[in-house]
């Protein structure tokens, strides 16, 4: 479709990614080793199937949400298989009805109510030092996006070489909405997103369904959730590093879909309309006139989450995303971690909590302070 022909930017910017490791990965000397193990290993799963292997996010009960020792463990893992000559490639997958929620920002809550700020500090470190490892992995790396991807949980898996939607697939950044801003490199693919759309997506925490991905160039790959163990286990028969048979493999068994009539990706116009300004007042401004206009239902929804929404946080969003047209990963991960956390720690656990339940009808009081990490 010419309106999303700007998705072929994206996958371009994606995989170029992978030519920094050969020169040196530059985060390393900014994000720090990974830290012991706070938690049992097994919440992050691992399976061997021939020169392949198999990470899976094993915390079903709380949407596969990240902690600093799953990242630790993660970072650990894809290091040694990245220097294993015998393994090819590697898979990864959530248990559950969930790839992944993001980070665990109950556990994030309660260290910040302990005045535990180094705990805050080291998560997301951790977490970032993971997603440049993908980001720059020289080895073929596949996700299956099934059910809830999330904030983080969109960070350990975009960077890969491949990323499967299902039917099942509900991606969001809805960081805002609990006084945050879309990190974890969102930044950076957002903002290749065609036309504002990266905007959009990161200031209202819209969702998009497994179809809606791959039209915008997020997801790589469609399937049918019935049909995910198929392709797994044709994956696990090939033995083989080259990215083009694992893709060929993808495209034999995946389904051809696209966006409904409706869907948001087909409201180029609109968006670019409303979100294409340099400020969140001139957006907020051009949202209401439309409403006041037209009575036009997706500007009124919009208008209302970012009205829901921390005014700090939707500044800072709307700055790094349009930062990162112009930034490589590892810049966007580094300015992430400078970025400002607004409202108190009561705000952050009822939003959170609303966040992973679904539950968007309470609006978010907003509180001062703000904690740096």
């Amino acid at each position: 479709m010419q309106r999303f022909k700007a998705l072929l930017a994206t996958n371009r910017s994606l995989q170029s990614l992978r030519c920094l490791h050969r020169q040196r990965r530059s985060l390393s000397s900014v994000l720090p080793n990974a830290v012991e193990d706070e938690e049992p290993k097994n919440h992050v799963l691992v399976e061997g199937r021939g020169c392949s292997r198999l990470a899976i996010l094993d915390r079903p009960s709380s949407l596969n949400a990240l902690t600093t020792s799953m990242a630790a463990r993660l970072t650990k893992l894809y290091q040694s298989w990245e220097e294993n000559p015998d393994i090819g490639y590697v898979v990864m997958k959530g248990s559950g009805r969930a790839f992944s929620a993001g980070g665990d920002i109950v556990t994030l809550y309660r260290q910040l109510n302990e005045g535990k700020v180094e705990h805050c500090k080291d998560f997301f470190r951790t977490l970032y030092k993971f997603i440049y490892l993908l980001g720059t992995y020289l080895k073929p790396h596949v996700a299956f996006l099934n059910g809830i991807t999330m904030g983080g949980g969109a960070g350990v898996s975009i960077p890969g070489t491949f990323r499967v939607a299902t039917d099942k697939t509900i991606f969001s950044t809805p960081e805002t909405q609990i006084g945050f801003h879309p990190d974890a490199g969102a930044s950076f693919y957002l903002s290749h997103l065609p036309g504002y759309l990266g905007e959009y997506l990161a200031l209202t925490g819209a969702s998009l369904n497994g179809a809606e991905m791959i039209a915008c160039g997020l997801a790589t790959h469609y399937s049918l959730n019935e049909k995910l163990n198929t392709i797994e286990d044709r994956l696990a028969n090939l033995m083989t590093d080259d990215p083009s048979i694992i893709e060929t493999q993808l495209n034999q068994y995946g389904t051809l879909v696209y966006p409904e009539n409706k869907s948001v990706v087909f409201r180029t116009e609109e968006i670019d309309k409303c979100f294409g300004h340099d400020t969140v007042e001139e957006i907020i401004d051009t949202l209401e006139q439309e409403v006041a206009e037209t009575n036009n239902d997706w500007c009124t929804s919009a208008l209302k989450k970012l009205k829901e929404a921390s005014p700090l946080s939707l500044k800072v969003s709307l700055r790094s995303v349009r930062e990162g047209r112009y930034q490589s990963l590892d810049q966007c991960l580094i300015e992430s971690i400078g970025c400002p956390y607004t409202g108190s720690p009561n705000e952050f656990l009822m939003t959170s909590v609303r966040v992973l339940e679904q539950d968007w009808l309470t609006r978010t009081t907003l509180q001062s302070g703000i904690l740096r990490v």
